[in-house]
């Protein structure tokens, strides 16, 4: 009898305390953060195409451009960030558009504004600044996979 109430008892906890992680948005929801420096558009293309078949599968995105990689957030940004790629006409900044469409986050670097010399008015709408402690905390949380390009 005691063994059983005993049992009852901890499935009892274990089953509220998994009630109350869900109601809290505490669950595992799988993360990536894609990462992309490369100045190469076909490279920042396919990050944006990996990054995009992951919010597809479920993982919510974080996308952080930095050096080269930051251009593609600019309003004024070079060509190769602009121009359509084969096979689907897409461009890196159309992808990233469509990306933070969909509920994905984009940040540039902290580093990035200040060494361009140009100010937060300078990217298109929707992009951030990364702040160093938050994006250090998401890189290395246990749910989270760290895309590089």
């Amino acid at each position: 009898m005691f063994r059983n109430l005993t049992a009852w008892v901890l499935s009892a906890a274990l089953l509220a305390g998994a009630g109350a992680a869900l109601a809290d948005g505490h669950e595992d929801k799988k993360r990536v953060v894609t990462v992309v420096t490369s100045a190469e558009p076909q490279t920042q293309l396919m990050s944006m195409v990996l990054t995009m078949q992951s919010m597809k599968k479920g993982a919510e995105v974080h996308i952080l451009l930095c050096g080269p990689g930051g251009d593609i957030a600019l309003k004024d940004a070079p060509a190769g960030a602009t121009a359509p790629q084969a096979p689907k006409s897409m461009s890196p900044q159309g992808l990233m558009a469509k990306i933070m469409m969909k509920g994905g986050k984009v940040d540039v670097c902290a580093l990035y504004l200040p060494n361009k010399g140009v100010g937060q008015d300078a990217l298109i709408e929707g992009v951030g600044v990364a702040k160093p402690p938050e994006m250090a905390g998401e890189l290395i949380a246990d749910n989270t996979t760290v895309l590089s390009f």
